[in-house]
């Protein structure tokens, strides 16, 4: 009877062993349909159109696959037809897809235009709904998070994406002001110096957003001799962009899908930069873009600015994926650029952009993914 005990034991070891190593082929063959291999995620953001063939997008996936990536990050000019097009190509791939869009800033937005009152306004009292006067480049038309038609708008495009089944997140670009601030590796290009806050570039005094200020704090920031120092009209601004995010948040929650935004570098730079306090958002990942180089500081800036975020986000959910712009990188500095995000805590690297990448650069990224 012993003995018989012990055979139907080892019997059953055999048939466990036998279905944890199937199950282990079943995960490990998962996580490569998925991209998720590793914990630490590579991304790539990459602009979309539709003259492009199926077979081509599926060759351009394939490539980023077989290098490493996991995820891509699909600017479709917030449309979704395309992106209902493109995302069963990019997951069947083992890619995940993230719907990039162009969210407070939208150029050629066709709906917007057709409401000059929905665009934000400057100190110096310039619109960006009128191409002469808008700030640095033609393409910054910037709508008033302010205006609550403006804001049911952006929304709506969100839902539109968040919609679109096999999406994992909504991607929010551009969820700012307009720039207080260039990075100082860009100032020479416009012929600017920036020591202080400049009425053409300090923006939201539209209508709608000094009306909403004002029913608040019950002063108008259009009379203050230098609203620069008033904090409720700065904390005003903040609260406009996180307002609108924790918004979005809920839309694309409703639709079990996950919210992520590009940011700039750190929240305390960001504040100061576009009004952008992205630490104090409700949103899943956010992908600071660390271009150390338009700030004419050094690589290993890459490492200060990611563990500042790291910080700033600690006790919260969120994660932090840097993003890297490789045009500006040397083949030994984007190796060191991605260790630099990993040993200070991200959880993921992305870039910008693979259309430009070298295949030096692709062997660098796929060989440090085994590092």
């Amino acid at each position: 009877m012993r003995l018989s005990k012990i055979i139907i034991f080892a019997f059953a070891l055999t048939i466990a062993s036998c279905g944890n190593t199937e199950k282990k082929k079943e995960t490990t063959q998962l996580a490569e349909n998925t991209g998720t291999e590793s914990s630490f995620k590579y991304w790539s953001w990459m602009s979309v159109g539709r003259k492009k063939s199926d077979s081509a997008y599926t060759a351009h996936f394939k490539k980023l696959k077989s290098n490493g990536f996991d995820a891509v990050l699909l600017n479709t000019g917030a449309d979704p037809k395309l992106l209902r097009r493109l995302t069963p190509i990019a997951t069947k791939e083992g890619l995940e897809v993230h719907a990039w869009m162009f969210t407070t800033n939208r150029p050629g937005d066709s709906i917007a235009q057709q409401h000059p009152e929905w665009y934000q306004v400057s100190r110096s009292g310039k619109s960006c709904f009128i191409k002469e006067e808008r700030p640095y480049v033609g393409y910054y038309q910037w709508l008033s998070p302010s205006h609550p038609d403006a804001r049911k708008h952006i929304l709506s495009l969100v839902e539109g994406l968040a919609e679109v089944e096999g999406v994992a997140s909504v991607h929010l670009d551009y969820i700012r002001y307009p720039d207080v601030y260039l990075p100082i590796g860009l100032l020479p290009k416009y012929g600017l110096k920036q020591e202080e806050e400049l009425a053409d570039y300090d923006f939201d005094y539209s209508d709608a957003s000094v009306e909403k200020f004002m029913a608040l704090h019950h002063k108008d920031p259009r009379e203050m001799e230098n609203p620069a120092i008033d904090i409720e009209w700065k904390n005003f601004r903040l609260n406009e962009i996180k307002t609108l995010v924790d918004e979005a948040y809920e839309v694309v929650h409703k639709h079990d899908k996950k919210l992520s935004a590009a940011v700039f570098p750190y929240p305390e730079m960001a504040d100061h930069m576009v009004r952008q306090r992205w630490d104090k958002w409700k949103i899943d990942m956010v992908l600071p873009m660390i271009y150390y180089n338009f700030y004419n500081e050094e690589l290993d800036w890459i490492g200060y600015a990611t563990k500042q975020g790291v910080q700033d986000l600690e006790g919260k959910t969120t994660e932090l994926h840097t993003g890297l712009f490789t045009p500006k990188l040397s083949n030994p500095d984007l190796k060191e650029a991605i260790q630099l995000a990993k040993d200070n805590g991200a959880k993921g690297v992305a870039f910008f952009d693979d259309y430009s990448m070298t295949d030096e650069q692709f062997e660098i990224i796929k060989a440090s993914k085994k590092e």
